[in-house]
């Protein structure tokens, strides 16, 4: 059993859903479960859905445009499929009856209710065109085997629960091949309503499935060549980091990594399953492996640069020493605010954070200064360097306004302008 992920990028079209026939047919395997995610920008727009229907905004016509758009790559990929056709319809027309109804205050559970189609719908067209394609193929809810809590949004794996959900899998799952396509991000709440695992989850759920069914390995297919030492989108003459380990990735992930989701390791490194991270661009490039092996990891220096964020300054109104009291309450807020917090530091009367400029941080800024005076500088960035050397360092910081700087023997970071 191999598990197979592939990303809104690699099926934003019907040229991206044949490319992934090619590249299942290419890789010669049997035993295969296939996560996808929802194809392109679609949950961006099912979140701009959301976001009208909670306001009372008209819809119809991004509804119409998702189906239309959808309707097409169908077409064009598996025309005749008639299943298909009908399960993509009916998929709509569930989502048109809940749009038909009245909000509650819940607005995280009907974020998840309506996001979630969005992998539906590329689940379907995938495995519809899989078939055409030659690859024999069912399709499969991932919410009958990954079990969660009732945190919308965020949801946490019931792993007991999700244990038994594979076990049912497995019996109802066809035996020669079990090649199986399913959708990434989502899975059920106790009371069976659908749950999302928080952005970018897809890897996540492929970690979530190969642990259940005890897979031989995960492939993540990127529009990258694997995990570079920085953002080959934006730095020039970076380096492919052809295998590191679990707990590297595990802290450039943390780190602000955007090629891996922060959670989809830690699974894999339970039961030692390793995981590749290749292009679906060109499948035959060896790409990265992550697994228990750690002896390259100190070899090329990996530097993570995190834009827009706010460096928060809070100070007791009466000059009083930060303490634990005043942490307590402070981190309260912030857990609250559901904003995450990229870097601390504390003196004796500041405790000072870097954190991501949204929203949620500006109302959060708003409600701290009622009981503390706070300062915040914008627009800076956050730099972290693995496995720094200070020619390294040098060029990251060339031309830089150093408000904070933080080193450990492996890892050094600066929030600067």
């Amino acid at each position: 059993m191999k598990v197979f992920k592939f990303g809104g990028a690699s099926v934003k079209n019907a040229e991206g859903v044949r490319n992934v026939a090619d590249v299942v047919k290419r890789s010669g395997l049997d035993d295969l479960v296939i996560v996808v995610s929802a194809m392109g920008k679609t949950t961006n727009a099912l979140e701009a859905i959301t976001w009208a229907w909670l306001d009372g905004r008209p819809l119809n016509e991004a509804v119409d445009a998702l189906e239309k758009a959808h309707g097409d790559i169908l077409l064009e990929v598996a025309p005749e499929d008639r299943t298909a056709h009908v399960r993509l319809g009916d998929e709509f027309r569930a989502m048109r009856a809940l749009l038909g109804g009245k909000p509650t205050k819940n607005i995280d559970r009907h974020y998840d209710q309506i996001v979630s189609f969005g992998e539906m719908w590329s689940s379907i067209i995938v495995q519809a065109h899989l078939n055409a394609a030659g690859v024999a193929s069912a399709w499969w809810d991932a919410r009958a085997v990954v079990r969660t809590d009732a945190r919308y949004r965020a949801a946490g794996v019931n792993w007991e629960a999700s244990a038994k959900g594979a076990e049912q899998f497995l019996a109802n799952a066809p035996k020669s091949p079990l090649r199986v396509v399913t959708q990434g991000f989502i899975g059920s709440a106790p009371d069976g309503s659908t749950t999302t695992l928080g952005r970018e989850g897809s890897d996540f759920s492929a970690a979530i499935f190969a642990y259940l069914l005890n897979a031989e390995s995960v492939t993540i297919w990127k529009d990258v060549a694997g995990m570079f030492n920085a953002d080959p989108h934006v730095f020039p003459d970076t380096k492919l980091l052809e295998r590191i380990s679990y707990r590297e990735a595990i802290e450039l992930s943390y780190f602000g990594a955007s090629v891996i989701h922060p959670r989809t390791l830690q699974p894999l490194q339970r039961k030692n399953i390793p995981l590749y991270v290749r292009s679906f661009l060109d499948a035959a490039a060896e790409g990265s492996t992550i697994s228990e092996a750690t002896d390259r990891d100190t070899l090329v220096p990996s530097f993570i640069v995190k834009a827009q964020q706010l460096l928060i300054s809070i100070t007791p109104r009466d000059l009083s020493f930060i303490v634990e009291e005043n942490l307590s309450a402070i981190f309260k807020v912030f857990a609250e605010r559901n904003v995450r917090i990229d870097l601390m530091q504390n003196s004796a009367l500041a405790f000072s954070v870097a954190v991501d400029d949204t929203p949620r941080s500006r109302e959060l800024i708003q409600e701290l200064g009622k009981d503390y005076q706070v300062r915040y500088n914008e627009a800076c960035q956050l730099i972290t360097v693995r496995h720094y050397d200070e020619k390294t360092l040098d060029q990251l910081l060339k031309d830089k306004d150093v408000l904070i700087e933080q080193r450990s023997r492996t890892t050094a970071r600066f929030v600067v302008k």
